[in-house]
């Protein structure tokens, strides 16, 4: 597991989540803030955008707009993030 709090975050709730489902940036944040998270967890957005890109590029997730996968290093929109499926 990674050792960048961020993409720990990022990990751990897709794993909690289960295969083939998505979170949203906000979820990844409110992980990252803590629990219960309280507003602060909005200064952690751009961090968790920023270990989305490190960990797509790195072809550990996807992320996905209008539920298909996009290039990481053009964002926009409502995003969300999931799991790369691996071949068996």
């Amino acid at each position: 597991m990674s050792t960048d709090p961020a993409e720990a975050a990022i990990l751990s709730t897709l794993a909690a989540r289960g295969p083939s489902k998505s979170i949203s940036y906000a979820e990844a944040a409110k992980a990252l803030a803590g629990n219960p998270p309280d507003d602060s967890w909005h200064k952690s957005m751009h961090p968790i955008r920023l270990a989305a890109q490190r960990l797509a590029r790195a072809g550990q997730i996807e992320i996905l707009r209008k539920g298909k996968p996009i290039d990481p290093d053009n964002l926009h929109g409502v995003l969300r993030l999931r799991l790369k499926e691996q071949p068996e």
